[in-house]
């Protein structure tokens, strides 16, 4: 009864009003190879506290010890204790949404602080209090160039994530906004700025990209924004590995930055939850979705934060609002902001070169897809063997291999997308580059 509260009885009735005659009907629209269609393969009779002693034991022996040189948009970094000491503290752990501000100033504070780092990471002037995640603020940036140009034509660089992108054409689909696609250089690995010539006009809202890229290549945001200013449209810079920005220039020549903060402490847990941002410049600030929190002062003086330019549906009439994003992660955004504060400037800068002299290190024993510069991650190409075979021997070292290429481009088959961050061991990629022979 603590899982399935229902009495045979409701269930019945509940079947009756949804028009259906048995709770196999509810799902007989999924394909027979998704469906387990036997019982839990588990001993009758056991206790629910012998249960969850299984799962554990059985959780232990599948991660246990393995490395991984998987990325492709979330990245496996080391966790500082005090991240999980902070946010597990019940005033933030159990508090919701911070409304009365003379009941939530610590929430207030946190959230004011995250907003003001994410705007000296990304080197805007103003920054909301979190998004959902990298992918769902990618859209919403999309939509807010939209209605700063009054355009409805957005280009997305096929080199940002393909998820992303996807998700890009689900928020677009009812919004009246076609998303068109330019390539990347097949050399470099770049944008094809010859085909983002031919492809921008006097329409487009916005042009989409992400550096580093999905490939792991830092694009050109200078040269890239001048070209989407010089036709009147913004630039939307992406980003899904946020420690590239410890090292890198800030992306000051785009109009909007969006990205995904998991790096930053949130570990990787199939998807979620993750925390998203949206910076962009003060002259944008009124159609930045979500909400921001701002400095004030209380009727004594004193320096205080309250919720201000929410304009969501939540605040405002719907028709008027920026976005349904009517919540923010607040939670999950404490956790990248004590991160942040726990690694400092030069923390972050160090764990960036980190990263980046481990995955140049194992690019120069493997055949590179591209020749463009890159970051902690990079394609390569798998040869002979192919990238099945590769990643099966991987697997029996241990070793939870890279992203098979083709199965978000097939002209790229045969490559794999390889992520070497803080946490692997230099045995680890010298192992890989003996598997490759």
């Amino acid at each position: 009864m603590r899982y399935l509260p229902k009495s045979d009885s409701e269930r019945a009735e509940m079947l009756t009003a949804l028009g259906v005659a048995s709770l196999e009907d509810l799902v007989k629209h999924l394909p027979a190879e998704v469906r387990l269609n036997r019982p839990l393969n588990l001993a009758p009779g056991i206790s629910e506290y012998e249960i969850v002693d299984y799962f554990k034991a059985r959780g232990a022996e599948g991660a246990a010890g393995y490395a991984s040189l998987l990325g492709a948009g979330v990245y496996n970094h080391f966790r500082p204790v005090m991240c999980d000491t902070v946010v597990t503290r019940g005033e933030f752990l159990t508090s919701y949404t911070p409304y009365q501000a003379e009941m939530a100033q610590g929430t207030l504070t946190t959230i004011f602080e995250f907003q003001t780092m994410i705007c000296q990471l990304t080197g805007m002037e103003v920054a909301n209090a979190s998004m959902y995640d990298g992918s769902s603020a990618a859209p919403e940036a999309a939509m807010m160039a939209a209605r700063i140009t009054g355009r409805d034509r957005i280009l997305a660089a096929r080199s940002v994530h393909p998820e992303y992108r996807e998700v890009l054409r689900t928020y677009a689909l009812h919004q009246g906004l076609p998303v068109a696609e330019f390539g990347y250089d097949a050399r470099s690995g770049q944008v094809d700025m010859d085909d983002l010539r031919a492809k921008i006009d006097g329409d487009t809202a916005a042009v989409v990209i992400q550096s580093p890229n999905f490939f792991g290549i830092i694009e050109q945001v200078e040269e890239l924004a001048e070209l989407a200013h010089r036709h009147g449209a913004l630039l939307v810079f992406l980003f899904t590995e946020a420690v590239s920005l410890g090292l890198l220039a800030p992306p000051r020549a785009a109009d909007i930055v969006a990205g995904e903060l998991q790096s930053f402490a949130i570990p990787p847990s199939y998807g979620g939850p993750y925390a998203g941002v949206i910076a962009t410049k003060e002259k944008f600030i009124r159609q930045i979705p979500g909400r921001l929190v701002g400095e004030t002062k209380d009727s004594e003086g004193r320096r205080a934060f309250c919720l201000t330019l929410a304009t969501r549906e939540q605040h405002i009439r719907r028709e008027k609002a920026t976005s349904n994003i009517c919540t923010n992660q607040a939670l999950i955004a404490l956790m990248a902001a004590v991160y942040m504060a726990v690694y400092g400037k030069q923390g972050l800068r160090e764990l960036a070169e980190q990263n980046l002299a481990k995955t140049h290190y194992l690019a120069a024993k493997l055949p590179r897809r591209f020749t463009g510069p890159f970051f902690n991650e990079f394609a390569a190409v798998a040869g002979p063997k192919g990238v099945a075979a590769i990643n099966d021997e991987l697997l029996g070292r241990k070793i939870v291999g890279g992203l098979d290429l083709g199965r978000h481009y097939p002209e790229l088959a045969g490559s794999m997308l390889l992520c070497a961050t803080e946490m692997v061991k230099r045995e680890t990629l010298d192992a890989v580059a003996e598997v490759w022979g």
